[in-house]
């Protein structure tokens, strides 16, 4: 291990576990990370902490569970350790480069630890506060629609005439893929992040990027569909699917006729992603750096595409949203202990001691997750344990955190579900029904139900320390001032 100064940590929003080549998936997402993951450690069942993003970072960061701090408090702590805080600690130099997620901000403390800090947010804001100057049509729309749902049969006559408006009468000229995507290309920011590369000069670094080319909505860059063979979908036929995707007003059946061509977006944005991280290796070997480093490779969460009747990542707990993959290269370690595939749950809370062990940097002790390098040649059989806040689907909102928790403790076969709102719990097989559709009954399993309850109360119990209650205090006071400052 001597001598592995250097870790890179790359997160791409939504990508889900099986829509990857090299955990089996069939269509052409990934063939350069399917040639990294032949050199690397592959993790089949690798499990978030917690959904959506705002309940997963703060266990790949800071390795702490989402809701240990209290279920108001969102993000990091103002002071907390971060992976980040510890190695600009060592002497590291430190850069994140994140492709504008507004969760992944100086709001709620991400910038903690690094000497560049770029979210590439302010564009992002500005086309925000431009939309909502165009709001009395919207509001007028609002007024039209809330009358016509009073007599039932012309509500749902009123939101398809609506749509049709919207679509072929109010902006009949569909821009470019390039204009309607939200959030900037995984292109970008690795030229970011290979410039910032250029200039490390040889000092021991930590980088961290974030890509959010899967994320809806789904406009990919036309040069990614064509890699993916998809000539056929139209600038106007890609805003017409997303438009009617997120539409609330019909039901799963009518969505279900267009989820495999919203399915084709979605695998052109991680095929993007993809080919950036060869263009980002490449500037790496050009940079001698790439045996000098260790590489992982994750995701906050993945995505839903009515598995469970619902779409995109709102706080659940369902494996399509909860396991994502996880690629970890260090480099001179042989390439046939890298090229097994680890089948054991493995919880991204146990992410960040994994990679300070792998380049000899102790965790500290407020990390509540342990490093699994140790027992990465054996099969070790601990449970990941994820969380998160039922309905809280927007988290600027101190109101909306304060929901039921829902709890999960996942095992490489079993998986327990408690939704604390709907006062159940579920039992699930994921061998013999590994969609979830079919709950064991309560006198099934009943010895695996058990240790997964204890595993469940102990958490529940342990998740939060004594010293928290300082970082929960340092949190609340930050989002008072925020809310001031608002006013």
């Amino acid at each position: 291990m001597t001598g592995l100064r250097s870790l890179i940590l790359v997160t791409i929003d939504c990508l889900r576990a099986d829509h990857v080549g090299f955990l089996g998936y069939a269509r052409p997402t990934t063939p350069f990370l399917d040639s990294l993951a032949a050199e690397s450690f592959v993790f089949s069942n690798a499990i978030a902490a917690g959904v959506p993003t705002y309940y997963s970072f703060p266990a790949i960061m800071a390795s702490r569970f989402p809701l240990a701090f209290g279920r108001d408090v969102i993000g990091l702590a103002p002071s907390e350790t971060s992976l980040a805080s510890i190695l600009r600690g060592a002497g590291y130099a430190t850069a994140a480069f994140l492709a504008g997620n507004p969760y992944l901000s100086p709001r709620f403390g991400y910038d903690s630890g690094f000497d560049v800090f770029h979210d590439f947010l302010d564009a992002e804001l500005a086309e925000q506060l431009a939309a909502t100057e165009a709001t009395a049509l919207h509001r007028w729309n609002e007024r039209v629609a809330a009358t016509c749902h009073k007599i039932v049969p012309l509500g749902p006559l009123y939101d398809e005439l609506y749509f049709r408006y919207c679509q072929k009468i109010a902006s009949p000229a569909a821009p470019s893929l390039d204009e309607m995507r939200r959030f900037p290309s995984a292109g970008l920011i690795v030229d970011h992040a290979s410039e910032w590369l250029s200039g490390i000069a040889g000092q021991p670094f930590f980088l961290w990027i974030h890509l959010m080319d899967p994320h809806s909505p789904y406009y990919p860059p036309r040069q990614a569909l064509e890699l993916m063979g998809d000539h056929g979908i139209t600038d106007a036929r890609a805003r017409y699917l997303n438009s009617f995707w997120n539409r609330d007003d019909v039901g799963v059946n009518r969505l279900k006729r267009y989820r495999e061509e919203v399915l084709r977006l979605y695998d052109a944005g991680i095929r993007w992603a993809d080919e950036q991280m060869g263009r980002l290796v490449n500037a790496l070997r050009r940079f001698g750096l790439w045996d000098k480093c260790v590489l992982a490779l994750t995701a906050d969460h993945g995505e839903e595409f009515l598995e469970h009747g619902g779409r995109y990542h709102a706080p659940k707990i369902t494996e399509e949203l909860i396991r994502v993959p996880l690629v970890i290269r260090v480099p001179r370690v042989t390439a046939r202990s890298q090229a097994m595939q680890r089948h054991t749950a493995f919880s991204l809370l146990d992410l960040a001691p994994t990679l300070l062990d792998t380049i000899d940097i102790p965790s500290p002790g407020s990390f509540m997750g342990r490093s699994r390098w140790p027992f990465l040649t054996t099969r070790d059989g601990a449970a990941a344990v994820t969380e998160c806040v039922s309905g809280c689907t927007n988290p600027f909102h101190t109101g909306d955190r304060l929901g039921p928790r829902i709890l999960g403790i996942r095992e490489e076969r079993y998986k327990l579900v408690i939704d604390f709102g709907a006062g159940c719990e579920q039992l699930f097989d994921l061998e013999k029904d590994p969609g979830e559709k079919e709950p064991l009954s309560p006198d099934a399993e009943k010895a695996v139900r058990r240790r997964l309850l204890d595993q469940a109360r102990f958490h529940l119990i342990n998740s939060g320390r004594a010293g928290d209650s300082e970082y929960r205090l340092r949190a609340r006071l930050r989002d008072l001032q925020f809310e001031c400052d608002s006013l």
